[in-house]
């Protein structure tokens, strides 16, 4: 029987195509380890695995099952650099920490398709990725972000497509121009989560599903965490919660906020071969990014609807088929299988928020839709820093993140009439 998360709505292709998932058991008892995470996703269970690896006592704990927060549940994108584009970076960070925040995510990208080789993990990769306008004015900007990393950050792997190659690679005229970067790809997003769980628990780490942490308090030097069977009590804390944090720690809940996205995928395309005919992804140039690709099995999973609160629409293929039809008007019949979404954490700037929120503990999160290179690596970030291997988190801490404005009371609905008023500029 499918397993329907409680903290996101309807059944993803990804778990439909996975079948069962391995079940951990939840945390029973009271303990004491060096290190305790909140929260089992890509940020926590890399960390879990590269402490534990290193003969680090942690335990980690998930409120409901692996893979029902983001991680197991994203378009699956790995994208390039950080959310903005190196050229934008530069120019309120100066080159210098552009370059840094870039090499950063190469490290990502790199990290991650070497762990999953390494680990025996067949998370589907399959290269190539475009970025594409929906505005004819961004040309200029799509060719000069295309020359800068090419020429400034050593980066071949991207070049400027022009109308009639862009509606050929997409099979759509609906889209002006656009950017092939095939120094990257897709994936299966829950069989890199489910690897990555069976990889920590392997390496040593106590991980445990269903285990909700109720509060973060400091005791005698250490932290404690309380949750419904016992309390952990841990030397250094990594709250990786993302847009799940809740009440639980106020520092994260007010820099990294919640917004809800979809997902469609459709029928298999076997009918439809002009369609995406290199398997490329596909993000736009929208606020609310349209963002799509083609399944191992042919399907298109398609993402573009958001949601500025924590309700879900009662039916998401409805609104998804819409924007599919806008873009492929010969789909808008299709039949669309599966539709489900969940939170997704950003943050003002877009940009991730890595903190240490009190003594010992450490907060890392709000990757804002660009999070499967950036989250895993973090993980690994936290533990190398743990271990004194290295300082490379520090970039990600020095960036600045402010909070969203408006205290608790005020933030969702500010937020809710700021993304509007974004969104509807899509239109014009």
């Amino acid at each position: 029987m499918n397993w329907q998360s409680p903290i996101a709505p309807g059944i993803s292709w990804y778990q439909d195509s996975l079948g069962e998932r391995p079940d951990y058991p939840a945390l029973a008892g009271s303990t004491t380890v060096d290190v305790a995470i909140i929260g089992g996703g890509y940020t926590g269970l890399q960390a879990a695995y590269n402490l534990a690896k290193r003969g680090v006592s942690v335990v980690l704990i998930e409120a409901s099952r692996f893979g029902d927060g983001a991680s197991g549940r994203n378009g699956g994108q790995l994208g390039t650099g950080q959310r903005a584009w190196p050229d934008e970076q530069e120019e309120e960070l100066g080159y210098e920490r552009a370059k840094l925040l870039f090499d950063l995510a190469e490290n990502a990208k790199r990290h991650l398709l070497e762990f999953a080789e390494i680990h025996g993990i067949d998370m589907d990769y399959t290269p190539g990725q475009m970025n594409v306008s929906h505005k004819q004015a961004y040309e200029r900007d799509y060719r000069q972000s295309a020359e800068v990393l090419a020429t400034r950050y050593n980066y071949p792997h991207v070049r400027f497509m022009d109308r009639a190659e862009t509606s050929q690679r997409l099979g759509s005229n609906l889209y002006h121009h656009g950017i092939r970067d095939m120094g990257t790809g897709h994936i299966h997003p829950l069989k890199l989560l489910v690897g990555l769980a069976r990889v920590a628990a392997a390496a040593g780490a106590k991980i445990h599903e269903m285990t909700p942490a109720k509060a973060v308090r400091p005791a005698s030097g250490k932290t404690t965490i309380d949750t419904p069977r016992g309390t952990i009590t841990a030397e250094r804390v990594l709250i990786a919660t993302n847009a799940y944090i809740g009440n639980l720690e106020p520092q994260t809940a007010a820099h990294v906020m919640p917004i809800r996205s979809f997902i469609g995928a459709t029928e298999p395309l076997d009918a439809f071969p002009n369609i995406l005919p290199g398997s490329e992804a596909v993000a736009d140039s929208r606020f609310v990014v349209r963002y799509f690709r083609k399944s191992r099995d042919n399907r298109l999973l398609f993402g573009g609807r958001e949601a500025y609160t924590a309700d879900s629409p009662r039916d998401i293929s409805k609104h998804i088929r819409r924007q599919i039809a806008e873009i492929y008007p010969e789909l808008k019949d299709i039949r669309i299988t599966h539709g489900w979404g969940g939170s997704v954490g950003i943050t003002m700037p877009r940009k991730p928020f890595v903190r240490e929120v009190m003594p010992g503990v450490t907060s890392i999160g709000g990757f804002s839709g660009h999070g499967v290179m950036l989250s895993n690596y973090s993980g690994k970030m936290y533990a190398d820093a743990i271990a004194g291997n290295s300082n490379e988190l520090d970039i990600l801490k020095e960036l600045k993140v402010p909070p969203f404005p408006g205290g608790s009371r005020l933030r969702s609905p500010l937020l809710f009439l700021a993304l509007t008023w974004y969104a509807l500029r899509d239109r014009f």
